[in-house]
């Protein structure tokens, strides 16, 4: 998979996936929440997630748990076919708890989208963890207990 497809539907999936980090950094729910279609699936590290509902409380819990979140994303590819898209896009995580510990994540989404009568929308995002680094600067590409992937 690499970039096929009509430049300009790339440009907007491209946009979806900056709104969608952007919307992270200001804890903006309503903003992220419009990124998902209505039946969307998102799998953080084997939880899966179905409807944009549940997708948006999962979320909200996650992003409570942490003082502050960076969210760095960028495609390493997009394929369009028609109203349907998938892509790769890799993400850059600063996480940090209320409890002051502070974790950097590397991450991979395996992304589909959907075209709605609203735009590109994603129908679901699979995450993968490629390395974390907690502050002490242990690394690992150990998930366990892990509540990123915002």
């Amino acid at each position: 998979m690499t970039f096929t497809g009509p430049m300009e539907d790339r440009l907007a999936i491209r946009e979806l996936i900056e709104t969608y980090a952007d919307a992270v950094f200001r804890r903006d729910a309503d903003a992220w929440s419009g990124t998902w279609a209505d039946d969307a699936r998102w799998d953080l590290l084997g939880h899966v997630v179905e409807g944009k509902d549940a997708i948006l409380a999962t979320w909200l819990g996650a992003m409570d748990q942490f003082e502050y979140v960076a969210f760095m994303s960028t495609p390493g590819a997009i394929d369009v076919d028609g109203d349907r898209a998938k892509a790769r896009v890799y993400v850059f995580e600063t996480l940090k708890s209320k409890g002051e510990h502070l974790r950097r994540v590397e991450g991979a989404y395996a992304d589909k989208f959907v075209r709605t009568p609203d735009g590109w929308r994603f129908s679901e995002r699979a995450y993968t963890i490629l390395r974390d680094d907690d502050a002490s600067g242990d690394a690992s590409g150990d998930a366990n207990g892990a509540a990123n992937g915002a």
